[in-house]
């Protein structure tokens, strides 16, 4: 039977019939499978199609800069600045292909060929010209015509003409790269954002009366017989020095009405060890600081519930010295959770983190008046004097030190300091060993607008203050062009910058006796948007 069997299937021929059988039915979802991807392919070329029929419509080919750069690539920078290209191509790095209508991707890089992102460099073509434009200023366009809005395109752009003017500096929007001043609108002009120096002036004085109304800190308590009560409690001697913020914000919490004895109420609560007398304690010493705060933790979480029940995140302490980014070493938990309030304040940095952790000011201690000083009397465009000990300083003097308006001194100045801040309209803070120094204070009691050079730099009061409205923040890859940033500020723009300067300099000064909204209540400010708005019980 089974022989038999063998021979039927043998020697039996298929009919068309089983040709279509069930047999044939495992073929259709491969054809199905194989119908889907055609038709995704189909789909996906098409909408590419459209996408890029758009695209180039605008005809755009885009350059992006650093997040913290306003600088363009240098060949751009050179043709834009000193001879305008013949055509288009000859100014865009060669990493950049156009072919007749056709834009393509293009990658910048620095300096060190590093691929960086760029500020929008838009190149526009339709047909034969094409145009180089910088966010939305024009710069160039075919055979060197310059593109204003307010011209006729074959006005030419003659970048050695004694007339050309630099570009317009708007702290809000960067360089435009070879527009004449007239062609850009002035700070005031585009509105009033620059005339005040609070991001809400009226939520912040609403938080400020409500803060000094309900705001509670409790602060660990130490002895006088305390081995260690040098470095924790205030100093009885007037604060000063370059750190003498430290010492200040301690003096005055401790006296001041935000102070409770019962932890029940309290919304923070303050480690006051000292960093800055730490570093001068033979018995701790740099080395010694992380373990002495690893060890004080231990302490209060050992003595007290309020560390434990929080993670320490109710919990902050003060350092003014950079030393104090090594301070937690030893002691994740208080890096991670608690409140850094620093003068050391540089989100490049792990040891800070932004939002958690609050800026404070470094400031020089003054007790005069600040001095009133003619605008017009201020001859020179920007000074800095103070060590060489960072990369953007040692930038700096290489580019500047023999420039007849910028005035940049490494040793020691034949002139009163004070003299030489008077005298400029800028004063600019460099970067030194850490982002922060008393400079920015310095320029302020004087009266000078402060240009800042310091990369990653969580500036003070940043929460508060509108730093735009009394400051330039300039990135250091632009350092070669800064002669042309500050240059470029307008009068009236530079008046505004002035005048808030004068409205804002009153938050960067300590008092013995604090008073409202200065640089104490301000840091109080800080510390209270970062209380929590939940209490957790103390039996938990």
């Amino acid at each position: 039977m089974a022989f038999s069997c063998f021979l039927h299937r043998k020697f039996h021929r298929p009919s068309i019939s089983d040709l279509f059988g069930a047999r044939s039915f495992a073929l259709i979802p491969t054809c199905l499978a194989l119908l889907t991807s055609v038709f995704i392919l189909v789909y996906i070329s098409s909408t590419s199609k459209l996408i890029r029929h758009q695209h180039d419509h605008s005809h755009l080919l885009l350059l992006r800069s650093s997040v913290k750069s306003s600088r363009i690539s240098y060949q751009i920078v050179q043709t834009s600045f000193h001879n305008p290209p013949r055509n288009a191509s000859d100014g865009v790095p060669p990493e950049s292909i156009i072919e007749g209508n056709e834009v393509q991707s293009v990658s910048n890089y620095s300096r060190e060929g590093a691929e960086i992102h760029q500020p929008v460099v838009v190149l526009r073509s339709d047909g034969s010209n094409r145009t180089l434009v910088y966010g939305d200023n024009p710069v160039w366009s075919h055979a060197g015509e310059l593109v204003d809005e307010n011209r006729q395109p074959a006005e030419t752009h003659q970048s050695n003409d004694s007339n050309d003017e630099p570009p317009v500096w708007n702290s809000s929007h960067g360089v435009g790269i070879g527009q004449p001043l007239q062609s850009r609108p002035s700070a005031d002009s585009e509105g009033n954002h620059l005339k005040e120096v609070f991001h809400d002036k009226e939520n912040f004085f609403e938080d400020y009366k409500e803060m000094n109304r309900s705001f509670k800190i409790y602060v660990y308590p130490h002895s006088k017989d305390d081995p260690f009560a040098n470095t924790l409690l205030p100093v009885n001697s007037e604060p000063g020095g370059n750190y003498a913020s430290e010492a200040y914000f301690k003096k005055a919490l401790t006296k001041s009405h935000f102070i409770t004895k019962d932890p029940s109420e309290a919304d923070l609560f303050y480690m006051p060890f000292s960093i800055a007398a730490l570093r001068h304690d033979r018995r701790v010493g740099v080395g010694g600081i992380p373990v002495f705060v690893q060890a004080y933790i231990h302490n209060i979480s050992h003595t007290y519930p309020y560390w434990n029940r929080s993670g320490g995140a109710d919990h902050f302490y003060v350092a003014c010295h950079s030393i104090g980014n090594t301070a937690t070493k030893k002691a994740d938990e208080v890096r991670l959770n608690a409140i850094q309030l620093v003068c050391s304040s540089s989100y490049f940095v792990t040891a800070y983190v932004a939002h958690k952790d609050a800026s404070m000011p470094q400031i020089w201690p003054r007790h005069d008046d600040p001095p009133t000083f003619s605008l017009s009397k201020r001859k020179r465009l920007a000074f800095f004097a103070g060590a060489v000990n960072s990369r953007i300083r040692q930038d700096v003097l290489n580019a500047w030190k023999n420039d007849s308006e910028i005035f940049v001194n490494s040793g020691r100045l034949k002139t009163p300091y004070s003299d030489a801040l008077l005298g400029s309209k800028f004063c600019l803070h460099l970067k030194g060993f850490e982002v922060n120094t008393a400079r920015i204070g310095d320029a302020m009691f004087y009266g000078c607008v402060p240009v800042i050079i310091a990369d990653y730099y969580d500036l003070p009061f940043v929460d508060i203050l509108n730093w735009k409205s009394f400051s330039l923040i300039v990135p250091s890859l632009d350092i070669t062009l800064l002669k042309r940033i500050l240059n470029g500020v307008s009068s009236v723009h530079y008046s505004t910058l002035q005048r808030n300067v004068l409205k804002v300099r009153k938050h960067f000064k300590w008092h013995p006796l604090p008073v409202d909204y200065d640089a104490f209540y301000m840091v109080i400010y800080e510390l209270w948007l970062r209380r929590t708005s939940l209490k957790i019980p103390l039996h938990v």
